[in-house]
């Protein structure tokens, strides 16, 4: 019996969480929007999204973000591999260390 009160004190405490966010009202508002329409979209997550506000960017805009996203990622790669010849250069323009450099450091 006692874990049937736990997990009612949680849903409580949940519930009071939604009301005082005011999620519980939108969410209500959202849905008898929904019920009251006379004929029911036919995506009915998407009349959701698009009544919370979830849905702000139109799909032309997806489409440029998604094309910046993969513009971007092909400009990373390609300054990974520009990055990675530089380097190479460098080792090349860096003294090599010298054999003997080491020895004698703790032979006090």
């Amino acid at each position: 019996m006692a874990h049937y009160r736990a997990s009612d004190s949680k849903r409580e405490q949940f519930r009071r969480y939604l009301e005082k966010a005011g999620i519980a009202d939108r969410l209500t508002g959202v849905l008898l929007a929904l019920y009251e329409k006379q004929e029911r979209p036919s995506n009915a997550l998407e009349f959701v999204k698009e009544n919370l506000g979830a849905a702000d960017l139109s799909s032309a805009d997806t489409e440029a973000l998604q094309q910046e996203v993969i513009d971007l990622r092909q400009r990373c790669a390609g300054l990974v591999e520009e990055n990675k010849a530089l380097r190479a250069r460098l080792q090349g323009y860096e003294p090599e260390p010298e054999d003997g450099a080491g020895a004698g450091a703790g032979a006090d």
